[in-house]
């Protein structure tokens, strides 16, 4: 934007608006239209009407859709960086630790149902605005080096018979969470079963880590 747009001082009858404030309500709003109506189809002003701010205050502070919708992408991410990086299973042995890794993995996605559908929307997009972020380039996984920690454990204790990489296995592990939030309609109406029913949680949490645990312990035949 050119330096002529100034940032408004004060908005609803005169009260001072604190910037920080005001930039993590526009991105609480431009999450869930983004998540509802995609890239294409949301829409600047009905952000602006929805955070009763302007959109030429929104475009003050992100420089336009574009740049909004990378800093939401961001966001999301960012969250589930700070939770894999708050994860501690140093002190656990590498099954349980591996089951505890793909349980954060399954709550995350299931509490984040708007995450899953910015993903969604930015794969159809191809990436372009992950590709441009230069914060997104850097921000990686914590998860991975958690991954590689553990499963060099496991396979030095002999518990981990599986040639598999962190990548892989986050793949693994993050494949699963995704389908059962983003196809839970889908999947619902081919075959009858809700995929997010709180009455089956428990088992399908449990399922994901007796699926990556079986994977990674099962005696593989000789070539």
């Amino acid at each position: 934007m050119t330096s002529s747009v100034e940032e408004p001082a004060r908005a609803n009858g005169g009260r001072i608006r604190d910037a920080a404030r005001t930039k993590a309500e526009i991105l609480d709003v431009a999450t869930q239209e983004f998540a509802r109506a995609g890239y294409d189809g949301a829409r600047v002003d009905e952000i602006a009407a929805r955070t009763r701010t302007t959109k030429r205050m929104i475009y003050y502070y992100f420089g336009g859709k574009e740049q909004l919708f990378t800093t939401v992408l961001e966001r999301a991410y960012g969250v589930i960086r700070e939770a894999e990086q708050q994860l501690d299973v140093e002190h656990l042995d590498p099954v349980a630790a591996i089951r505890r890794l793909a349980e954060l993995t399954f709550d995350h996605h299931e509490q984040h149902p708007d995450f899953i559908r910015l993903v969604s929307i930015e794969n159809i997009h191809g990436a372009e605005h992950i590709a441009a972020s230069e914060k997104l380039g850097r921000i990686g996984s914590p998860a991975l080096e958690v991954i590689r920690r553990i499963l060099a454990s496991g396979q030095e204790s002999g518990l981990f018979t599986a040639d598999v990489d962190a990548v892989d296995l986050h793949a693994m592990i993050s494949s699963y969470c995704f389908f059962r939030v983003s196809n839970r309609h889908t999947f619902g109406a081919l075959f009858g079963r809700d995929l997010v029913d709180p009455a089956r949680r428990e088992h399908y949490r449990a399922m994901l880590g007796d699926m990556v645990i079986a994977y990674l312990t099962a005696e593989r035949a000789a070539d």
